[in-house]
């Protein structure tokens, strides 16, 4: 895999996680809720138009446009494991953003992530 093939995945994969975070931020913005027959329309509504989530939209239709670039270069089989970068990305901002936790099984878990993806992006 070269660089600009590996550029192309990991935009792919940025998109993805910043979409991610951008559907959490508008969640925490919209705060909790259940829906139901009486809230469906207020709580689609409010969905629908916090902006957090409009970007989040964005940036899934724009990674699938990205994504779809990255297939036509790399087998899918080295492609999709890179997704796992996401999981790493996401972990970190999660906790640098919102506070989540990172405990240790966590970070054991993100670094065999990052020996899966050396691994399979070597081969």
């Amino acid at each position: 895999m070269n660089i600009l093939t590996f550029g192309i995945i990991l935009s792919g994969v940025l998109l993805n996680a910043m979409a991610q975070l951008l559907l959490k931020a508008g969640t925490n913005a919209v705060g909790h809720f259940e829906f139901s027959r009486d809230n469906i329309l207020p709580i689609g509504f409010k969905l629908a138009t916090e902006p957090h989530i409009a970007g989040g939209l964005a940036c899934y239709v724009i990674s699938v446009v990205v994504w779809i670039m990255a297939l036509s270069r790399v087998e899918v089989s080295i492609a999709y494991p890179m997704l796992s970068i996401g999981y790493v990305v996401n972990a970190l901002a999660a906790w640098y953003l919102f506070g989540e936790a990172v405990t240790i099984s966590r970070i054991v878990g993100i670094g065999i992530i990052i020996v899966g993806v050396y691994v399979v992006s070597r081969s």
